[in-house]
């Protein structure tokens, strides 16, 4: 199996890392990742200006590694269609630092390069942890990952997994087909100062929701528990314009 590596935290992220030791367990790995932060960026691209792509030190051995000054979904597009010469089996994104869970998913860059691999074709999963608590991710992500390639999917659906955080002795087991809890998973807050040359300075920032705030069956409400929580996130283009 051959399989390309993004994520939304950039190329240094631990969290690709990660995935990256998960992934070759299945097969050939490449990376195409951003060179910078772009957390929220959904499926945006660069349209304007033009974006550097160097091969980049990578501290686990895949095949090749990419840094490409774009968004995520921009490292898929540039993947495949100006570094690789064959089309990837499939596509991983993550580990992204943060749960995607409830309507957190609309901004997330994570999603967004999954929803640009499926647009394509190629089938996707995204993976999810809270920032610095990946000890349940590394110890259960190859599980899941045979789990899901085993069970494969229909076109234009992504599975979406999210890591619980905590020691690995507090999980409690695995929740499947979790339902996209109807809330941000992080309540956006709005600081503001004032700057010294009159105008205001804002920055968002964000609140994790209570547990017991989400609903049952949901993904929020599976991780607030202790559960790893796997589902599927039909990408919103396939839902307009039907299968390829």
């Amino acid at each position: 199996m051959r399989i390309l590596l993004v994520n939304d935290d950039g190329i240094e992220a631990r969290g690709i890392a990660a995935l990256a030791r998960a992934a070759v367990r299945f097969g050939e790995v490449w990376v195409v990742a951003p060179a910078s932060q772009c957390s929220a960026m959904s499926q945006r691209l660069t349209l304007f200006g033009e974006m550097p792509l160097r091969k980049a030190e990578f501290p686990v051995p895949v095949k090749a590694a990419w840094s490409l000054g774009g968004t995520p979904a921009d490292c898929v597009k540039v993947a495949l269609e100006h570094v690789l010469d064959f089309r990837p089996d499939y596509v991983f994104s993550g580990v992204n630092e943060g749960w995607n869970a409830g309507y957190d998913i609309a901004y997330s860059g994570t999603i967004g390069a999954c929803f640009e691999a499926v647009m394509n074709g190629i089938p996707a999963i995204a993976f999810s942890a809270k920032r610095d608590d990946r000890e349940i991710a590394e110890r259960f992500m190859p599980q899941i990952m045979e789990e899901l390639l085993a069970l494969g999917q229909k076109p234009g659906e992504i599975w979406n997994v999210n890591f619980p955080a905590g020691p690995v002795s507090e999980l409690r087991g695995v929740l499947r087909d979790r339902q996209i809890a109807p809330m941000q998973c992080y309540r956006d807050t709005l600081s503001a100062r004032q700057h010294p040359e009159g105008h205001t300075m804002l920055s968002f920032g964000g609140v994790i929701l209570e547990k017991g705030t989400a609903p049952e069956g949901s993904d929020i409400a599976a991780l607030m528990d202790g559960f790893i929580s796997v589902g599927k996130i039909r990408s919103p283009v396939m839902d307009i314009f039907g299968q390829y």
